[in-house]
């Protein structure tokens, strides 16, 4: 084979693996871009929302709006919830588990997140840390972290409606899998607390 033909093989090969490499860093790019305008349109229709519009889309073909605003004060984390668990609510957000209760209902209050991305702070979680619920009403609702467990996806009783108001938030678990959707999962289970007289 003539050392030109050789050359004009490698010089072939860095182009496809520059292009490739471009192409990686746009497509990346790309989402990072859309994950922060996802979050600006997100604030913006939790704002409305809290003006006493109801269900109000982040952007119009979305097909799920903020019902919550969950915030954990030591570890800084502010997260609005999205109605419904679907895969394109959980993209955007953490989803309220339709059938559990309502935030400012009384019940067990489900809310799912993905591992890697808006709920990754569970596993810095500690019992006995502060999580506040903010209602689409305004009102805040302070819950104790009283128990974080790991169990098999089939161990559902975690999802009942019970006769105490409690916060559960669900993710995947091991966090560092590489691989999502696995059997197991993580839960952390809150209880409300009595809520300040002033």
């Amino acid at each position: 084979m003539p050392l030109r033909f050789k050359k004009l093989i490698v010089f072939c090969l860095l182009v496809v693996l520059l292009l490739s490499g471009v192409w990686q860093i746009g497509t990346g790019s790309y989402i990072h871009a859309k994950a922060i305008l996802a979050q600006i349109l997100l604030e913006t229709a939790w704002s409305e929302t809290l003006k006493g519009h109801k269900e109000v889309k982040p952007w119009p073909w979305a097909d799920t709006w903020p019902v919550c605003r969950l915030t954990v004060p030591r570890l800084g984390i502010s997260r609005i919830v999205l109605a419904g668990a679907s895969g394109s609510s959980l993209a955007f957000g953490p989803g309220h588990l339709f059938g559990s209760a309502a935030s400012g209902e009384y019940g067990n209050t489900v809310i799912a997140g993905h591992r890697d991305t808006h709920f990754k702070f569970l596993q810095e979680l500690k019992t006995g840390d502060a999580i506040e619920m903010q209602t689409s009403q305004g009102i805040n609702i302070p819950y104790r972290i009283s128990e974080i467990r790991v169990i098999h996806e089939s161990e559902t009783h975690y999802l009942d409606r019970i006769d105490a108001n409690i916060l559960t938030l669900i993710t995947c678990y091991p966090f560092n899998a590489i691989r999502a959707g696995g059997p197991m999962r993580y839960i952390v289970i809150a209880k409300q607390l009595q809520p300040k007289i002033i």
